[in-house]
């Protein structure tokens, strides 16, 4: 095959992809775990006719994006500097891919395929800390309990500003990520800056297995009733398995009633939360509903006889999302259950990542997915029963500071501070970012409970403290108004 001809049948692979259920971000549905109904690719054919991710491609087809593999060819053989082949095809596809305009359909390189298939995996070697990208720089989020980061003493905040001796100057979370994980025996070590510390220090981290747990226990007693509480942090391939445990364990030890806890769950594999459901809706109503492009609906029902002999609810925030939504959906519609918190995220939409060929992966939206009353909740989210904000304080943004944040300064880092004495219970006298002169008064009064002095700057210390004391407030399921309001509704 020419060059011409292979550029064509990559192109047209690669846009007109259609076919069986493989890896979907959002709501993922795995290839050996497939929904009891059947899936459809917009084309008539069920999932079982194809099962390649990839549709045939026709003559018809191939000449529509002759233009493209013509563009292609007076690049690579006339541009007047040298220009990578590979790079040409991948801006195509990423080209096709932006016009879509579509936030959850994305190409990712083999790189960032590996990645996105771990991250719904059981668990990955490496050292067990969330990092993100903060103005450009690297830093620690949080290291998991008892992981290896935890015990070499990283701390939320940490930046790292090297890897392995090599500056991470240029490069891309992505890039950094891939550098700090590695096999389980091995180190890595990372050149920090951290807070209230002058010079950077060296921290070598020994790599290790690291577990996603998914599923939190917990119980609690009021009335005389005990309450089970299952968080769900995410749907990764487990998420079922852990859930039905968990649950078993909680319903062994006589509770009650149960909560079930999706706020700030982003998603995960449609089969996760299928399976979770079956335990908890009766086969009455479809749990949820799936829609092609041509309007066509499938619907999934659960085998289930009876309710649970307890109450349930369940808790959704703003950033409760696709798989967690599903969820939330069929607890209130199909299961009758009360949803307390706040209006979900609003994903409303399957996405499927299927093989290019070469290890790189094309991340499609698919269907769409409805509530069991065929409800459509894209943009829209998933509304609780019952309305609960929690304090102000628990959307508070970090602090990061160069230099100390004094009287008559304005920004945002003032306003982040300001919010954090707030909900500490010191009064800042306004939350609008201005250090005014009773801020200055808030922070000495912190400074002095406890025991820095008592400046009224917000030194690099100071936030530091701040940080501390607000994210062990916010860990305090007594400053949980919504958690509370469960359990007050459920133990009445």
């Amino acid at each position: 095959m020419n060059v011409k001809a292979k550029i064509i049948a990559l192109v047209i692979a690669v846009s007109l992809v259609t076919g069986t259920a493989g890896l979907a971000l959002g709501l993922m549905i795995s290839g050996d775990n497939q929904p009891n109904i059947p899936f459809t690719d917009g084309t008539g054919k069920t999932n079982d006719d194809e099962q390649d991710g990839n549709g045939k491609i026709t003559e018809e087809q191939i000449s529509e994006v002759e233009k493209i593999a013509r563009v292609f060819q007076m690049i690579s053989d006339r541009y007047v500097l040298e220009v990578s082949k590979d790079d040409l095809i991948e801006g195509a596809i990423q080209g096709m891919v932006d016009k879509l305009d579509d936030p959850y359909t994305s190409y990712m390189d083999e790189d960032e395929a590996a990645q996105f298939v771990e991250s719904l995996s059981s668990s990955f070697e490496g050292i067990g800390a969330e990092v993100s990208m903060v103005n450009g720089k690297i830093k620690i989020v949080l290291p998991f309990k008892g992981s290896p980061a935890e015990k070499a003493g990283l701390k939320p905040g940490d930046q790292i500003v090297s890897i392995d001796g090599e500056s991470v100057e240029g490069l891309s979370l992505t890039e950094a990520v891939l550098k700090i994980r590695g096999k389980k025996g091995t180190d890595v070590k990372l050149g920090i800056v951290r807070q209230g510390v002058k010079d950077p220090i060296s921290i070598v981290v020994t790599r290790d297995t690291i577990p996603l747990i998914t599923v939190n226990a917990s119980s609690v007693e009021k009335n005389g009733k005990k309450v089970g509480i299952l968080e769900i942090t995410s749907f990764s391939a487990n998420t079922a398995a852990e859930f039905k445990k968990e649950l078993k364990k909680l319903e062994d030890e006589g509770i009650t009633g149960l909560i079930i806890d999706v706020r700030g769950n982003p998603g995960g594999y449609l089969n996760a939360v299928k399976e979770m459901l079956y335990e908890l809706i009766p086969s009455d109503k479809p749990i949820f509903q799936i829609e092609t492009r041509d309007g066509e609906r499938d619907q999934a029902f659960t085998t289930l006889k009876d309710k649970k002999p307890y109450p349930i609810i369940g808790l959704i925030d703003g950033r409760s999302a696709s798989a967690s939504e599903i969820l939330a959906g069929a607890l209130k519609e199909a299961g009758g259950y009360e949803i307390i918190g706040q209006n979900s995220f609003g994903k409303g939409t399957v996405q499927q990542a299927l093989e290019v060929g070469d290890g790189s992966q094309l991340k499609m939206t698919l269907y769409k997915w409805l509530t069991p009353d065929g409800n459509w909740i894209h943009k829209t989210g998933i509304e609780p029963t019952i309305e609960v904000k929690q304090p102000e304080f628990f959307q508070t943004s970090r602090i990061f500071i160069e230099e100390k944040l004094t009287y008559d300064m304005y920004n945002d880092q003032v306003k982040s501070a300001q919010e954090m004495l707030k909900g500490l219970g010191f009064d800042p006298g306004r939350t609008d970012g201005y250090f005014s002169e009773k801020t200055v008064l808030a922070v000495k009064a912190f400074q002095e409970m406890n025991n820095l002095e008592p400046t009224g700057d917000i030194t690099v210390a100071t936030a530091g403290v701040l940080e501390e004391e607000i994210i062990e407030r916010i860990r305090n399921p007594q400053y949980d108004y919504q958690l509370q309001a469960a359990i007050q509704l459920i133990t009445k």
